[in-house]
Parts: C-alpha cells; sequence; structure tokens
C-alpha cells in the first residue's frame, strides 16, 4: 500500500500487448465503495494511463480534528484489458490492481511523478517537514512556553496517529523518533496565536505566531435612494429630516488578521511555504462568549506572496501574513 497525494497527478497505468486488445477499463472503489467506472479505447504496444486523483479527492472530506489524526480514503484501482472496443468481448490476461490510501497532500514538480510520502523516509514517519540542515535530518517544532500541542505521524505498523506534548516539554519521541519542541517566550505580546493548517502531508499541523496581532474589519454594502415623501390629506407633501432618503442594505463585513510570526530560524521556511500553499486553514483564538476558553474558527491566507527570508540576508527571520476570517461576520447561514 502507497500512502500517495491526491493534489497531484496519480498515473495508474496497465501495458498493452501487441495483438488482442483494443480497450482498458478501469474501475476506482472508495473506502469500500464502487464509485467509477472508466473506459479507454487503447493502440496495440502502448500502455493506458488512468488519472485517478481528482476523482478520490472528491470523496475526501477535510474537517478540522481536535485528535489531529491524518484524514484520508482507501482506494482500490483495477485496471482489465478487454478484446472489443469500449470496454466489449472478454477480459484479456490479469487485472492491474493498486492499492493506495489518499491524503490532502501534494509533491512539487522536482519530485517527479505520481508523488507519495510514506517511502521517502523511513517508517514511521513524522508528518512535518523536516529540518535537513542537520545530519541526518531532524524534527524540530516552536511552541509557545507554558502550551502544549499534538504531533501527527505514521506508527511502524503504518498506522496513522498523532501524539500530545505537554506544556513544559523540550522534546518528544514518537515511535522512535525524536522531536524537539523549542519554547518562545511571546508574553510581550500576550499568548501567541495559534495557527493550525493541512500541511504538504495531508496532515494538520500547528504553527505558532508570537509577536503582534493587528485586527481589523471590512464592510460591504448597497445603496439605493428611497422616497421618502408624505402625502397628508389636510396639507402640502413633506418629509421627514430624519429619515434618510439614501439607504444601505445587504450590509456585510469581515475581519482580518495580520499575525507577526516571530523569530524563526531558516529551516523553518518551509512551514510558511507550506501554509501558504495549504487549502484548509483554522485559527485558534480566545471564545468571545467566554475568553478562558479558546474556539477554532477557519480562516483564509490572504497573502498570496512571501519572499522566503534567509540569515546571509536578513539576518532575523519574521514573516508577517495576512489571515481573513473565512466566513461573513453577520451571520447569514440559510
Amino acid at each position: 500500500m502507497a500512502d500517495i497525494a491526491l493534489r497531484s497527478p496519480q498515473f495508474k497505468h496497465k501495458e498493452i500487448p501487441a495483438t488482442g486488445v483494443f480497450s482498458s477499463v478501469c474501475t476506482l472503489t472508495i473506502d469500500g465503495t464502487l464509485r467509477y467506472t472508466l473506459v479507454k479505447n487503447v493502440a496495440p504496444s502502448t500502455s493506458v494511463n488512468f488519472d485517478i486523483s481528482e476523482l478520490a479527492r472528491d470523496y475526501l472530506e477535510i474537517q478540522y480534528d481536535s485528535s489531529y489524526i491524518t484524514q484520508n480514503v482507501s482506494i482500490v484501482t483495477s485496471i482489465n484489458n478487454y478484446s472489443g472496443l469500449n470496454g466489449t468481448g472478454s477480459i484479456v490476461g490479469s487485472a492491474a490492481t493498486f492499492t493506495d490510501r489518499g491524503f490532502e497532500s501534494y509533491g512539487t514538480f522536482d519530485e517527479g511523478v505520481n508523488p507519495f510520502f510514506t517511502g521517502n523516509r523511513s517508517e514511521p514517519t513524522i508528518l512535518i517537514a523536516a529540518n535537513n540542515y542537520t545530519s541526518p535530518a531532524s524534527f524540530t517544532i516552536f511552541a509557545p512556553t507554558g502550551k502544549q500541542g499534538k504531533i501527527p505521524y505514521i506508527e511502524t505498523d503504518a498506522s496513522l496517529s498523532s501524539d500530545s506534548f505537554a506544556t513544559n516539554a523540550t522534546s518528544i519521541t514518537l515511535d522512535g523518533i525524536n522531536v524537539e519542541i523549542k519554547r518562545i517566550d511571546c508574553t510581550k505580546y500576550g499568548a501567541g496565536r495559534k495557527i493550525i493548517f493541512i500541511n504538504k502531508y495531508g496532515s494538520q499541523q500547528e504553527l505558532w505566531f508570537f509577536l503582534k496581532e493587528v485586527k481589523s474589519i471590512a464592510r460591504t454594502n448597497e445603496n439605493f435612494k428611497s422616497n421618502t415623501i408624505t402625502y397628508p390629506s389636510d396639507t402640502n407633501a413633506t418629509y421627514s429630516i430624519s429619515d434618510a432618503p439614501n439607504k444601505v442594505f445587504n450590509t456585510q463585513a469581515k475581519q482580518s488578521h495580520v499575525l507577526s510570526s516571530g523569530y524563526y530560524p531558516e529551516f523553518a521556511n518551509e512551514y510558511f511555504e507550506q501554509l501558504l500553499l495549504s487549502e484548509y486553514v483554522w485559527m485558534e483564538r480566545p471564545s468571545k462568549t467566554n475568553p478562558s476558553s479558546n474556539e477554532i474558527i477557519p480562516v483564509n491566507v490572504k497573502t498570496s506572496t512571501m519572499t522566503f527570508k534567509t540569515s546571509v540576508n536578513d539576518k532575523l527571520i519574521e514573516y508577517n501574513i495576512n489571515f481573513e476570517e473565512a466566513f461573513d461576520y453577520i451571520n447569514n447561514i440559510r
């Protein structure tokens, strides 16, 4: 079984013999249910390919999960060759069958075709970017002093898991792999702000912003001009100066948060890159009705470009990211 990245193309193929085959049929079974049957007419002595990524990703429903267990779908792809056109006639030879787990993950261009990640590092695998500035590569996360958190990983038996680290922990060992926890004092600007996003490996990853936060609200509305004149029966037409003729309707607003990351080492640039490329992002904030507890809200990353900072060019590496709440401020869910 391979753990495949469904945000990138995933090709499944079968060889076509020189004679006797005119079409191939691909069946796609997702989480135990047959979902798609694809048919292609083929040429002799070639190879037929089916891209299953977008079809399978339709059944991968990503939601915030407080347990940080990585969400995925099971995929069984089977390809048979047929003696007739359009999947008719009899089956020729045996089926090519592929069994995978699909994740909300992606590969980059230089990683090549059919990206996957279980085989890139020996299992168990920590599902955050490694610090490749050390040899061998290591894992480091950053958290405020006195805060706990979670780390997702794949165990040696390939099962998906996550583990919590305590408020005073400076390291944690997950199935034999050590993860260093660097503590940052951010009390000057409050408790810091935690962002959770689906990273390159399809897992929820925590990323703390330690310095100041700038909160703003932007309003939109529409206008129309109203006739406010009244016509009493016993006097001239009149109007009230307290009744506005230029009226406003359909007012809506969104709140935004500009967060300053604080100072990170150069290898952590990949964390911010993956945040920028993520399609699922959440922010932890104090509850408005009970500020002593936290709530999770969805946000969108409005920052669209990022210049990678280095210790040589910039000395201190800090990023300012603009987040917009992913819902209208005035409740209009119907």
